[in-house]
């Protein structure tokens, strides 16, 4: 992998961080006004990464507000020249590692069955973990989406141990 620093967005960012989901399909690309609140709203449980020259990673959660032990990871976005190298998994280890995570126990999210890069990454984040993986229809097509959005599956991962981001980051560059 280059060179990649981990930081916690800023609201500057949020103009970057809508090119880049622009750049990244399938995921859903929201307003730039929603990519601005996720940097600034959300920015302790955000994380960009970039090169000297450019935004290439971008993952955005929140810690549920009826239980501040799960946090949710609304998206996980990689530059393509990127992929295939671990860089999702090393920045959602950043993530938890954060002091903002400390009480996390668990971990959710939300894919489309046709996401295999995503599919792929989680599972991979639960191994490196030790931890279950769950998934189950959460959001349907006819009924959440009229039909304009596949269906999203909820995966649930945990219990999660703390202080682990060593052993995740090894587990990406294997």
């Amino acid at each position: 992998m280059v060179d990649i620093a981990f930081r916690t967005p800023v609201a500057t960012d949020g103009w970057r961080v809508h090119g880049l989901v622009l750049r990244c399909p399938p995921l859903d690309v929201n307003s730039t006004y929603c990519n601005v609140l996720q940097c600034t709203h959300f920015a302790a449980t955000s994380l960009v990464a970039e090169t000297a020259n450019s935004l290439v990673g971008f993952v955005s959660g929140y810690l549920l507000p009826c239980d501040p032990t799960t946090i949710f990871i609304w998206q996980v976005a990689v530059a393509p020249e990127h992929r295939s190298q671990g860089l999702a998994l090393a920045m959602l280890s950043e993530l938890l590692e954060r002091d903002e995570c400390r009480n996390v126990t668990s971990l959710e999210t939300s894919i489309t069955r046709a996401n295999l890069p995503s599919w792929h990454s989680f599972r991979a984040l639960a191994r490196s973990l030790g931890a279950n993986l769950a998934a189950e229809p959460w959001l349907s097509r006819a009924t959440h989406f009229s039909s304009q959005h596949e269906s999203e599956y909820l995966v649930r991962i945990g219990p999660i141990a703390h202080r682990h981001s060593k052993h995740i980051l090894k587990e990406a560059h294997r």
